[in-house]
């Protein structure tokens, strides 16, 4: 535990770019904030800890993961805190973590039994969510298209109560072929739209073996999935009210991973 009394000391100067999404990410950083999410990157052995920052509350709290971990631990009051980061941390405690190394996840989703597959959904609130869902209903990995937000963005990390850093994941410029290449075999490749000529996701899910492996395919809201990308996929609607339009993005997988997933 170090405690630090001047915010110009330059162990805690990557905490003053919290809300630099970029500059993290040129350098190969993260930023996890809450003391669960914390915690649950401790438990993520894939994923290097930089340092934490924590007011003196936060630290007695989590004394029993910070007295064994081989980081730094700074400690300084929460006006401290919210000075140097220029936000309002309320639990204060803050890490910066290491993005791990890029690697071909390509064998392992192959072997995957549920993979969420995701295409341009840009809000990092409903990629965390996204995440969360695939975590809490059977998920086992997500699969992104590069014009969705990044899951090791700040919020996005935070809305998904850490499960980025439990479930993989992999954002791939060739999505609809990469899905294409895992979608051999005894697969079902299923892609939700709200479109009427889709069959209803209760007739899917009334006829789907359970045993055969699951790629879900989410598009954004408004857009939804490409052509291209419902193409190569069977496509399945959720009935909804018709003076309503569509559903938010995670509450569909979720409704839609309950149907398909037999979780227990």
């Amino acid at each position: 535990m170090i405690h630090i009394p001047d915010l110009d000391d330059s162990r805690v100067a990557d905490y003053g770019h919290v809300g630099d999404p970029e500059w993290l990410k040129q350098r190969g950083l993260f930023v996890a904030e809450g003391r669960l999410v914390v915690r649950r990157l401790f438990g993520a052995r894939s994923f290097g800890v930089r340092s934490v920052l924590v007011t003196p509350a936060a630290f007695a709290a989590m004394t029993d993961v910070l007295e064994i971990e081989r980081c730094p631990v700074y400690v300084c009051d929460p006006a401290a805190l919210n000075d140097l980061t220029g936000f309002n941390f309320h639990r204060g405690c803050l890490a910066i973590g290491e993005r791990p190394s890029a690697v071909d996840h390509l064998e392992q989703f192959a072997r995957m039994h549920c993979l969420l597959a995701l295409e341009g959904v840009g809000n990092p609130d409903n990629v965390g969510g996204l995440f969360r869902a695939a975590a809490a209903l059977g998920g086992d990995g997500v699969l992104l298209d590069s014009a969705c937000a990044d899951p090791l963005y700040r919020k996005a990390i935070r809305t998904s109560m850490g499960a980025v850093f439990r479930l993989p994941f992999a954002i791939v410029d060739d999505w609809v072929a990469t899905i294409q290449a895992l979608g051999r075999g005894d697969v079902d490749v299923i892609a939700l739209t709200p479109n009427p000529s889709a069959t209803s996701l209760a007739d899917v899910a009334r006829t789907r073996v359970q045993e055969r492996r699951l790629i879900l395919m989410l598009g954004a809201e408004g857009p939804g999935l490409s052509s291209e990308a419902i193409g190569v996929a069977t496509a399945a609607r959720i009935p909804i009210a018709p003076d309503v339009d569509s559903l938010n993005v995670v509450v569909a997988a979720g409704i839609a991973l309950a149907a398909l997933v037999r979780s227990g």
